[in-house]
């Protein structure tokens, strides 16, 4: 053995060592009770929007207590930047590619793939949600009853809502009532699924209502055009995201009064990023790198740490089993890919925690509708060492669906509307291009320098090697997970049923059927 690789072994045994040393004293193995787990997640937000990560525009006081009193991961992402496959990922601890149907939007979920929810359920835990828990699609049935995914539905208590697009529930008083329905003795697990800050918007919500300016604004990405419209479009989308934590601060305030936040793991994301051009929906550093912040006073060690590991949703499961003291492997559940947190939890360290943490890999299969067949956009690729690799398995297809049909793989929205105009005013359009143009075969970019990506260097001699490295390292991570893919048998993916109302709505649609997508506007469809 030589000197790096002796240096190397004895870093990690050491590590093991204290990690283990640690975990002697926690929760459960000595009196302690399992934790209650909140577990709140945001609609269609994107890293760094939240007050936390120094985003001026947004105020998420709840978020941010969160973090203070407990750990916010700078590089935390979701496999599949979509709702249902992204939240399929959080209930299995397994990536999208995985999950057979459930790598699709709008799906019917496989029986064979149990939640950590529906686990808890059968070792003690009062589950329940509200608002919205996977979806959309079908979960299905097992021994004829409807399967609860997330637990019991819990949306009885309503609200005015502040405005045209806000959902009317109000989700903190439906989380006071699973707290005060629950069985004494018994913890609970709650998914608060927030609707918000999903389209659509009420126009200028965020200066009329929110009060926000449009200079506040520090930034707008550089693939879109940086006008009053698009301003007032992302001041909405502040909006919504306040309303989200509006209803966390609530929540966490009810934990207080009941005496139960010591001893209950509070953790707050977001499903994947924003709903605009090239960023939901796509591959992009925007789209699959999501705000992450959790608390656990009983059983998080040094509040208040930044922490930069590389961490994934599909670590969520694991971690949810580990600290309910649920056996993973006696669950029930499929093997889960991810890794329990807790090594983080349990660590002091700020920074970088477990070196093993380097990158997270990314892709997507089905979302939308819209093209031939209902055929998807198939990527894969992986985070790593400041670089984001692509790889478009079918580049002769349109990213974001047809123009045709809308390109109904991009919600409807005036920052939408903005782009589309400015190519049908010019003739041509770098940002059209960008948002809705096809692309190549292979994808490289910089996501230090241009988190933007907007500057692809696959082609460029100076970044083949690195390249080529990711490349394989994420091939060959795709092989052993079992990634029809990589065997020749990618083609599963778009055979399987869509469950939703636009079942070959491409070509229902260039029949002259008169049907329309909900969530595009009338103007996006392109002669």
């Amino acid at each position: 053995m030589n000197r790096r690789d002796f240096l190397k072994n004895a870093s990690l045994a050491a590590l093991a060592f204290s990690m283990q040393r640690c975990k002697n004293d926690k929760p459960g193995t000595s009196g302690t009770p399992p934790p209650n787990i909140l577990f709140c997640v945001a609609e269609d937000v994107s890293y760094p929007h939240m007050s936390a990560y120094g985003c001026f525009w947004i105020n998420t006081p709840g978020f941010d207590s969160v973090a203070k009193e407990g750990v916010l991961f700078s590089n935390a992402y979701t496999p599949n930047a979509k709702c249902a496959p992204s939240r399929a990922c959080i209930l299995t601890g397994r990536n999208s590619w995985q999950l057979e149907e459930a790598a699709n939007h709008s799906c019917f979920f496989p029986a064979k793939f149990k939640t950590y929810a529906e686990a808890l359920s059968e070792n003690g835990y009062y589950v329940g949600y509200t608002g919205k828990g996977w979806g959309p699609g079908v979960p299905g049935q097992i021994n004829g009853k409807t399967r609860q995914l997330t637990g019991k539905y819990f949306d009885e208590k309503k609200t005015t809502s502040p405005a045209r697009g806000i959902s009317n529930s109000d989700y903190a008083a439906n989380f006071q009532d699973l707290v005060e329905s629950k069985p004494a003795g018994k913890p609970f697990c709650f998914w608060y699924g927030c609707h918000e800050a999903h389209r659509g918007y009420e126009y200028e919500s965020g200066i009329k209502k929110g009060g926000k300016k449009l200079s506040e604004i520090d930034r707008v990405f550089s693939f879109w055009p940086d006008n009053e419209t698009v301003r007032k479009d992302m001041l909405d989308y502040a909006y919504a995201i306040e309303h989200f934590d509006q209803h966390l601060q609530k929540m966490l305030n009810i934990l207080e009064e009941r005496g139960e936040m010591d001893n209950t793991l509070v953790v707050v994301t977001t499903d994947h990023g924003m709903p605009f051009p090239r960023i939901k929906g796509q591959a992009y550093e925007y789209s699959n790198h999501i705000p992450l912040a959790i608390m656990w006073k009983n059983g998080l060690k040094n509040p208040g740490r930044v922490v930069d590991d590389f961490v994934n949703f599909i670590d969520l499961a694991p971690t949810f089993l580990e600290v309910a003291e649920v056996n993973e492997k006696g669950s029930g559940m499929q093997p889960i890919e991810g890794k329990s947190l807790t090594d983080i939890f349990y660590s002091d360290k700020s920074g970088l925690v477990n070196a093993e943490r380097d990158h997270v890999l990314v892709g997507k299969e089905r979302h939308d509708v819209g093209r031939p067949h209902d055929w998807g956009y198939p990527i894969r690729g992986i985070v790593k060492d400041g670089c984001l690799y692509l790889h478009n398995f079918e580049p002769s297809r349109w990213p974001a669906g047809n123009p045709e049909t809308g390109y109904l793989n991009c919600d409807g929205s005036p920052t939408k509307t903005e782009i589309l105009n400015d190519r049908r005013t010019n003739g041509s359009s770098i940002l059209w291009d960008q948002s809705f143009g096809k692309r190549p075969k292979e994808e490289f970019y910089n996501i230090k320098k241009d988190p933007d990506c907007v500057h692809n260097l696959a082609d460029q001699s100076e970044w083949q090697d690195m390249k080529k490295k990711l490349k394989e390292q994420l091939f060959n991570e795709l092989k052993k997970q079992g990634d029809p893919r990589m065997f020749g048998r990618g083609n599963i993916f778009d055979e399987y049923k869509n469950a939703g109302r636009n079942r070959n709505f491409y070509k229902r649609y260039m029949d002259g059927e008169k049907i329309k997508a909900g969530w595009v506007n009338e103007t996006d469809f392109e002669k």
